[in-house]
């Protein structure tokens, strides 16, 4: 399975893996599944620890790579895809990571409830 985990549970799987379900945290752990985490993710991240909304993430390149998580850059397909996007989810870290998890074809874990309107395959995170 190819996952694309959501900055939130990014975060969790990173800083508080108590907060993921059993199903997600196994998933994680599974070596046969591939998890992205898309370019997004750590650009939220930085932004909000700019506004002190989140503490940052020590080493984040160094975590990423010993959960063996894959970067997925923002292609032009990507970014073009959101255009298409309903308005149901105003975020646009989320509505990026909503259509890449569309072009990709990957599944979004994710426990944001709004994402569920689009249709998109969903791995609860909680």
């Amino acid at each position: 399975m190819r996952l694309l985990l959501d900055t939130q549970a990014l975060i969790w799987s990173l800083a508080n893996p108590g907060r993921l379900s059993t199903a997600a945290a196994d998933a994680l752990e599974n070596y046969d599944n591939e998890v992205l985490v898309s370019v997004v993710s750590p650009w939220e991240i930085a932004i909000k620890t700019a506004l002190d909304k989140l503490s940052p993430i020590d080493d984040l390149e160094f975590q990423l790579d010993e959960k063996r998580f894959e970067l997925l850059p923002i292609s032009l397909s990507h970014a073009g895809a959101v255009a298409f996007l309903p308005h149901h989810h105003r975020d646009p870290f989320d509505r990026m990571l909503i259509a890449q998890a569309q072009v990709e074809r990957v599944t979004l874990v994710t426990s944001d409830q709004e994402i569920r309107r689009y249709p998109i395959s969903i791995f609860p995170a909680a």
